[in-house]
């Protein structure tokens, strides 16, 4: 007689509402034309609180079909730019337990046909995907210096991808 070991997995399934997340920021961006390009406004200190002021900025291009996250941060804010090329489908989830929210889920597209900001605030996951046919481009202005002054301090970080188990789907 063979004896097998019974083991139990918990997979923790969370219904999430559809809704809109508190202090999530999302702006239009518009881009001025003339016979040189365009040129758009990111972000301007008179239209943003001073907790979301951004500390420096980054450029990203994300092959399509490709995803960034989903993670969360501790302390630190985001303020993504989703102006083209390409098109992403930005999804967050609040995470925050003291939050009138809390368990709420935001999905929509941005990008080129769609350009426009979002912040994204501290204990909010959040990913997108480039669902372009194209190489897409994200800029981003946090609130927080990545890795702190001098690059000294652990990242601030909680990267749900790494997860296969996560309730954090992108799809």
């Amino acid at each position: 007689m063979k004896y097998c070991e019974l083991k139990l997995y918990v997979v923790k399934v969370m219904n999430f509402k559809n809704a809109d997340i508190l202090e999530v920021v999302i702006y239009p961006l518009k881009k001025y034309h003339d016979d040189r390009g365009w040129l758009a406004e990111l972000f301007r200190h008179d239209d943003l609180t001073e907790e979301f002021y951004p500390v420096m900025s980054y450029i990203s291009f994300t092959r399509p079909g490709i995803r960034r996250g989903p993670h969360e941060h501790v302390d630190q804010a985001d303020l993504f730019c989703f102006i083209g090329p390409s098109t992403f489908n930005m999804r967050m989830w609040d995470n925050r337990p003291d939050s009138p929210t809390y368990n709420c889920m935001m999905s929509f597209d941005a990008g080129e046909e769609y350009p426009m900001a979002v912040i994204v605030p501290k204990g909010v996951v959040h990913g997108y995907k480039n669902v372009g046919a194209i190489d897409g481009m994200v800029i981003n202005c946090p609130n927080r210096l990545f890795m702190g002054e001098g690059k000294r301090e652990p990242i601030d970080e909680i990267r749900h991808e790494d997860d296969p188990d996560t309730i954090y789907r992108m799809d």
